[in-house]
This record gives C-alpha cells, sequence and structure tokens, in this order.
C-alpha cells in the first residue's frame, strides 16, 4: 500500500511526544501522501502513555502501541515495523534530537532506486567524550566488520522500503546494525547528511555503559551476516589449523622419542600438542553440529537462503506489451 509510515519508539520522553507528534504530523501532512504515526511506548513509567493518548483523539493517521514492560528500543522499533502498512517506512528518536524535516528529502532519495536511506548527523549535537568519540570509534569498527561503510550507525532516522523493515529481524540491541542486516538482504543503501538538534527536555538514555554490548551484538552480527548458512567455514578452519598444529608438535616429539632419544616425561610441547589435537576435533564436532542447526532453522520455516528483489516475465508479443514487473514475495 503506498504512503508512508513513521514508527517512533519511546520510554519516559512525556516532554517531548506531543511536540514531536505535531512536529511529524506537520511534515506528513505538507507532503500529501497517505500517512501512519506509530508511536511504540516501551514500558514508560511516566506519563508517556497519557500524553500520547491524548494525540490520538486528534489524528486518525496516529497508532499507539504499548508493550507490557521494558523490552528495549531494538524490541519496540520491531513492534512499530510489524504493524507499518505502507510501502516506505520511516524510523524516527523520539527525543526531538532527529529533525523531521529531513524525511521529505530522505523520501525522495529513497525513490530514486535504493532500498534504505540512512542518516548521518554530520554536525552531531552531543557530548563529545561522552557520546561522539565512542560513536565515532564504534562506525569505524562496525563499518569494517560488516563491510557497509557508513559514518554514523547510531543515528535512528532512516527511510526504507516497507519490504526491507518489515523483512528485518531484529534481537537484542541490533536496531543500529539495521543497514548491515539490509545489506544482507541485498538492499541498496545510501547515506545523507541530516540535521540533528541537542535535546531540549529530558535526560538521555544512552551512555558508555552500552559499549559492551554494543560489541556483543557485533560479533553476533558478523556471525550472522558471514557464517550462519555456513559455520563449518568457521568452525572447521579453525580445528583444522588447531589439529595441524598439534599434530605437527606431536610428529616432531615422536622423532626426537624415537630416534634422537630424548624424554618426553618431563616435556610441556607433549601436553600443548595432545591439548591442541583435542581442541580441533572439538571445533570440527561444534562445525558439524552447527551446520545440523543451521539447516534445520531454515527448512524448518521454510526459510530460504536467498532474498528475490523481483521477478520479470515476458506478455504474450501479440499483445503489444512489455515486461511485466511482478513484485516476489
Amino acid at each position: 500500500m503506498q504512503g508512508i509510515s513513521v514508527v517512533i519508539p519511546v520510554y519516559n520522553e512525556e516532554e517531548n511526544v506531543t511536540e514531536g507528534f505535531l512536529e511529524v504530523s506537520g511534515v506528513l501532512q505538507r507532503m500529501g501522501r497517505p500517512y501512519e504515526v506509530i508511536y511504540v511506548d516501551d514500558g514508560s513509567r511516566d506519563a508517556t502513555v497519557a500524553r500520547l493518548t491524548q494525540c490520538a483523539g486528534r489524528d486518525p493517521h496516529f497508532k499507539l502501541i504499548q508493550l507490557r514492560r521494558n523490552f528495549g528500543q531494538t524490541a519496540a522499533m520491531s513492534a512499530g515495523f510489524d504493524a507499518s502498512r505502507y510501502d516506505i517506512v520511516v524510523a524516527l528518536d523520539g527525543d526531538l534530537q532527529n529533525d523531521p524535516a529531513e524525511i521529505p528529502q530522505m523520501v525522495a532519495k529513497l525513490e530514486e532506486g535504493y532500498d534504505l536511506v540512512a542518516g548521518w548527523r554530520k554536525e552531531r549535537r552531543d557530548k563529545f567524550l561522552s557520546r561522539r568519540l565512542p560513536s565515532m570509534i564504534a562506525n569505524r569498527i562496525i563499518s569494517y566488520a560488516t563491510n557497509v561503510s557508513l559514518h554514523d550507525y547510531g543515528c535512528t532516522l532512516k527511510v526504507m522500503t516497507g519490504e526491507i523493515a518489515r523483512g528485518l529481524r531484529l534481537y537484542g540491541e541490533m536496531h543500529r546494525f539495521i543497514p548491515a542486516l539490509a545489506n544482507e538482504m541485498g538492499a541498496r543503501i545510501v547515506e545523507v547528511p541530516v540535521n540533528h538538534r541537542e535535546r531540549k527536555y529530558g535526560k538521555s538514555k544512552y551512555g558508555i555503559s552500552r559499549t559492551i554490548r554494543v560489541v556483543l551484538d557485533l560479533i553476533t552480527v558478523k556471525f550472522l551476516l558471514g557464517y550462519s548458512k555456513r559455520p563449518i567455514h568457521l568452525f572447521g578452519v579453525v580445528g583444522v589449523v588447531s589439529s595441524l598444529l598439534g599434530g605437527l608438535i606431536l610428529s616432531v616429539l615422536t622423532y626426537q622419542r624415537l630416534f634422537m632419544h630424548t624424554p618426553m616425561g618431563n616435556r610441556p610441547m607433549l601436553a600443548l600438542g595432545v591439548m591442541l589435537v583435542i581442541i580441533g576435533l572439538q571445533f570440527l564436532v561444534f562445525g558439524l553440529l552447527a551446520e545440523v542447526l543451521a539447516r534445520t532453522y531454515y527448512e524448518s520455516q521454510n526459510k530460504k537462503t536467498y532474498v528475490v528483489r523481483r521477478v520479470l516475465s515476458g506478455l504474450d508479443a501479440d499483445s503489444g506489451s512489455q515486461w511485466n514487473r511482478k513484485a516476489a514475495n
């Protein structure tokens, strides 16, 4: 269905939601397209839900999803994506730092043929040491690990096709890895500079404490992107290298014992060689078990290991038509 769905996850943002809703609605009304604004309350304990309920009575385009408890921004965003119904989906923070006025130019960029347009807070209005510096380091690491080079993975403001948004499966705190996950689906991605504003009300929910969780999620994403369909290539390589190294050590020790009559009882290398062989065999077994689990995961859900962008079928030449484009399910 043609239109724009804006997904805004919020948690304890009572001072921001009313102003934010009016601002987003004003931008979407001026665009002149069908739209909906989906707020996902992630278990707020202040007056956020009450303020959002008041907004609901003002505009039929408004939708509120209230989660039973605080599940985290990733889960809230996933709930909003699943509830969206239009062919363009916009992800937006609820703290008023993302500027809704950027939505029209990002939608126009998307319609140039891209599947995801990511915002880049080029002039970021946050503290350098506690927010900007860790973010710069994280962006470099994530870009290198995922092979999707972006300046700002942490910017929530993104515009994507509904197919991409509703096809994402987000866990943990993987909302910041949406471009990398979309790239795995074959999405065409572009990054554009966007306006970033200082926080007017409330306190930020982010901090350096999230760094460890980001690193752990990055390891997960790296595995999912590179080896989820072929885990034996990861575990098997480690296993083979370990086994070969252990076997080489044991071969040298055996030669020394048989031909040089060197005592083996007090040789630490003997224990190291045996340990490396055993560890290598264990990694090989892990790889085989992971292969079985991967096949069970895909085959039990009839899940494909590929993603189709579209299917072209030729019509009857007598009808004088061209290619008929059928969207792939």
